[in-house]
């Protein structure tokens, strides 16, 4: 299918993930909220208070001019704001 991208996540995450030009996820986890780097598994941070994560979020994807994309309690994008 012409246009169509089949090269998966490990592609479109390879060239950032793990560099300081990730981009930051806020994602819900265990009743609390949490930052994530793109293309890692471990959390950055974890708190309660889903507006400390997002502050946290904007803040580092700004320092590394990236993204920070902020996720609903079912994990879908509610909002993207780049840097």
């Amino acid at each position: 299918m012409p246009g169509r991208n089949d090269n998966g996540p490990d592609k479109y995450f390879g060239d950032r993930a793990g560099t300081d030009k990730a981009n930051y996820h806020v994602v819900p986890a265990d009743g609390k909220w949490a930052l994530k780097k793109e293309g890692e598994e471990e959390q950055m941070m974890q708190e309660n208070d889903k507006s400390d994560v997002v502050a946290r979020a904007k803040k580092l994807a700004e320092e590394y001019g990236s993204m920070a994309i902020i996720h609903d309690e079912d994990g879908k994008i509610e909002d993207q704001i780049e840097y």
